[in-house]
């Protein structure tokens, strides 16, 4: 008998995501450049706990951030989005499409940082939303990653929340800012991504928000019933 061979696919190359905005209800992404610094900065301000995780930060001046902006901006494994919500005007954080593998139909969600004050709002899950659909729904990669320091709870708090599976950890995977990294993978690929996608429009539905803001019901909760 033949060796099990894994189903066959549409093996078209997928595009590569475009450095365009992204407009949504609550939020834009602009393509990340060095004019957003100095709103990014004063989003940053009291902010150093936020850049824990990540591979740089905090920056001890606005120069030094817009170094790092200008860097990401240019970057060609990147496509780095600034987030600016609606409520406010003001840039507050940035997001990646990163390890982008178009053969395979394979993209990550990665290099999140937001400001205080755009944690755990509307906006900032519409953010993670647009980027994710971009990938998913206009250039038609399968499988959506999602990785992150696995000591990172609200990191994966965030990917549980999105609908991305728990696949595994890489142990002494990186070393971060001298300290070893354990990292958390996760997915979403395939056809599980409708039912992601019909939810996080569920949710971000303004009728799904009551007169002080808060949502009658949660991600998980319209995911299970649909």
């Amino acid at each position: 008998m033949p060796p099990p061979l894994g189903p066959a696919v549409d093996t078209t190359p997928r595009p590569l995501p475009a450095r365009v905005p992204l407009r949504g209800q609550f939020v834009v992404l602009e393509p990340l450049h060095v004019r957003h610094a100095p709103e990014l900065w004063r989003a940053a301000q009291g902010a150093d706990e936020s850049w824990a995780y990540l591979g740089y930060g905090p920056f001890p001046s606005q120069d030094a951030m817009a170094r790092h902006v200008g860097d990401l901006s240019v970057n060609v494994d990147y496509v780095t989005w600034a987030v600016r919500p609606v409520a406010t005007g003001e840039a507050s954080g940035w997001l990646s499409l990163l390890d982008i593998q178009p053969k395979h139909a394979s993209i990550e969600l990665g290099g999140i940082w937001f400001g205080p004050a755009m944690q755990r709002t509307k906006a900032a899950t519409e953010a993670m939303f647009l980027a994710l659909r971009h990938a998913a729904d206009d250039l038609g990669y399968r499988r959506l990653v999602w990785k992150c320091n696995a000591l990172n709870a609200p990191s994966k708090r965030a990917a549980d929340r999105l609908g991305f599976t728990f696949e595994g950890t890489h142990r002494m995977h990186q070393v971060v800012k001298g300290r070893q990294r354990d990292t958390d993978w996760y997915s979403i690929v395939g056809d599980e991504w409708p039912r992601c996608r019909d939810a996080l429009l569920g949710w971000l539905d303004p009728a799904n928000f009551g007169p002080d803001g808060t949502a009658k019901r949660g991600l998980a909760e319209i995911r299970a019933t649909g």
